[in-house]
């Protein structure tokens, strides 16, 4: 069909047929997103051609998008699992290169073709690149050539049937990611206390120092049945209600310095209110919530913050996030003034500013490009996917630079992480597609065989090191074990399977690590 043969055309087709099939679930399982790929294999093999840049462009926008989605949390997990994560990517690089050894032995195959073999199995472009250039023979891409579209495949399909094979609970490890993440943020509640304490009877909440002592904040105080918001001048009277507002920790220590709980109510006054507000106007992000003087001006508190599904106390020194939810309380005539300030703009979020992308996607890749020497014979750089996930992660924690807010609204990621996605398989398949055949034709079942082993043995490593680090949550660990075979497809299908950041952040953890250590072992097989 001529059509076939118009790329535009043809890679829409793709698409479809790739969602068709990926919804079809057989005992449970389906491909998703991941089907596209089986079906560009197919287009490949019978002459469809993608233009080289849709696998660039689509690239860089599946990997930028992941690296800003991940970004904020990558640091906290890095310091929590850091270890852990490097120690994986460190088994499934080592025992890949110690089996590439010893079926080059044990086949008799030439060292070049074994390294290209080894970095076709873990879809590696830049430990391709140290091999063509340790070795200078041009047996290294046609190993990776034989070995790339099962590294490409197996990946894949380990990613969607290891879980069902362990009979893991996808949903369950979402929450207990979740709450291992909220353990920094202990959950915030609220108790009415009645001041009974002799010696803060007549004293001010700023005298008491409330807020730096116990880490809690009164949203609310009753005085002869009369309800306000405190400021720093309030007198604490015998008998007067409170409101804490903290974690449970706080709100002990303040109930040891104030009196005992009542289930008393404290309601407001008429004139008052408490209301979330949604942070959208990009003036205040990055700026600490002490700089607005919300008090001085406006007699308001904030009594928490929730940002990414979790409460954290509030500090005058805490940074605010856009998107992030503040629970304020003060008169309803100066609410009107607070929402200015802050923006509960819903429609602000799902609104995408393109120039922060682009110009984090040019950063990323100039960072990728720059390169570090080790002598006259060894230089190593990160490369364009390295760069890119590098750069989004850091502007990502920034949040915003002068008046360039980095971060993206949820909708928006999704929609260029699924366009960047559909165009990269669509790319790759057809390209591994064309030569699939010819090569099994030209080399026989034995590269391939090789290439499949070198692609499932590290795999079945990293989960049998997984096994003696029993915190490690499977979410995590098979974003580790996609980011230790460098294979942004095999995070694609499990980024599919879940809506939890977890293997996203492992995967970005444990990338840099791997990609490091796989030029290091090319360069050292080359040698031999």
């Amino acid at each position: 069909m001529e059509l076939l043969q118009t790329s535009y055309f043809a890679l829409f087709v793709i698409i479809c047929l790739g969602f068709i099939i990926g919804n079809i679930k057989i005992k449970g399982v389906s491909l998703d997103i991941s089907a596209i790929i089986f079906v560009a294999l197919v287009f490949g093999h019978f002459g469809v051609v993608m233009p080289g840049i849709l696998e660039k462009v689509g690239l860089i926008l599946f990997i930028y998008t992941i690296g800003v989605q991940a970004g904020p949390g990558f640091f906290d997990s890095f310091q929590k699992h850091g270890r852990s994560l490097a120690l994986l990517a460190t088994v499934v690089i080592l025992s890949a290169t110690v089996m590439a050894f010893a079926l080059s032995r044990a086949f008799g195959l030439d060292m070049p073709i074994v390294t290209g073999l080894l970095t076709g199995a873990l879809t590696s472009t830049p430990g391709l690149a140290a091999a063509i250039e340790t070795t200078n023979s041009p047996l290294v891409s046609i190993g990776y050539g034989v070995a790339y579209p099962f590294g490409v495949i197996g990946v894949i399909l380990f990613a969607k049937f290891y879980p069902k094979l362990i009979r893991a609970d996808i949903k369950k490890a979402e929450k207990d990611y979740e709450k291992s993440s909220e353990e920094g943020f202990p959950e915030i509640t609220h108790v009415n206390l009645k001041v009974e304490n002799e010696n803060i009877f007549g004293k001010t909440v700023g005298n008491l120092r409330v807020r730096t002592m116990t880490q809690a904040v009164i949203s609310r105080v009753m005085h002869d049945g009369h309800a306000t918001t405190p400021n720093n001048k309030t007198v604490l009277s015998k008998g007067d209600l409170v409101r804490a507002v903290g974690t449970k920790d706080a709100l002990d220590k303040i109930t040891l310095l104030i009196g005992s709980p009542t289930d008393e109510k404290i309601p407001l006054d008429a004139g008052y209110e408490v209301q979330s507000i949604l942070v959208t106007n990009t003036e205040v992000v990055n700026k600490a919530l002490s700089v607005f003087n919300l008090w001085t001006n406006y007699q308001a508190t904030v009594t928490r913050i929730r940002r990414s599904g979790i409460d954290i106390t509030p500090t005058p020194s805490i940074k605010l996030q856009m998107g992030d939810k503040i629970m304020v309380a003060c008169s309803r005539e100066n609410m009107k003034q607070v929402i200015r300030i802050f923006g509960n703009n819903d429609r602000k979020l799902s609104d995408t500013d393109f120039f922060p992308v682009a110009a984090g996607i040019v950063l990323g890749i100039l960072f990728g490009k720059m390169s570090l020497s080790f002598g006259g014979s060894f230089s190593f750089s990160l490369g364009l996917t390295g760069g890119v996930l590098a750069v989004s992660m850091i502007l990502a924690r920034l949040g915003r630079t002068g008046p360039i807010i980095w971060s993206m609204s949820g909708a928006a990621n999704q929609l260029l992480r699924q366009l960047g996605l559909m165009l990269f398989l669509a790319s790759v398949g057809t390209k591994a597609g064309a030569t699939l055949v010819s090569t099994y034709q030209s080399y026989g079942a034995q590269l391939f065989v090789v290439g499949a082993i070198l692609t499932l043995f590290p795999m079945i490593m990293a989960v049998v090191a997984a096994y003696f680090m029993k915190s490690l949550n499977v979410l995590t660990l098979l974003g580790s074990i996609t980011g230790s075979m460098t294979s942004t497809p095999g995070l694609a299908a499990v980024d599919s399977m879940t809506d939890s950041n977890a293997a996203a952040i492992a995967y970005a953890t444990v990338y840099p690590v791997a990609m490091v250590l796989l030029v290091i072992c090319v360069q050292l097989l080359g040698v031999f």
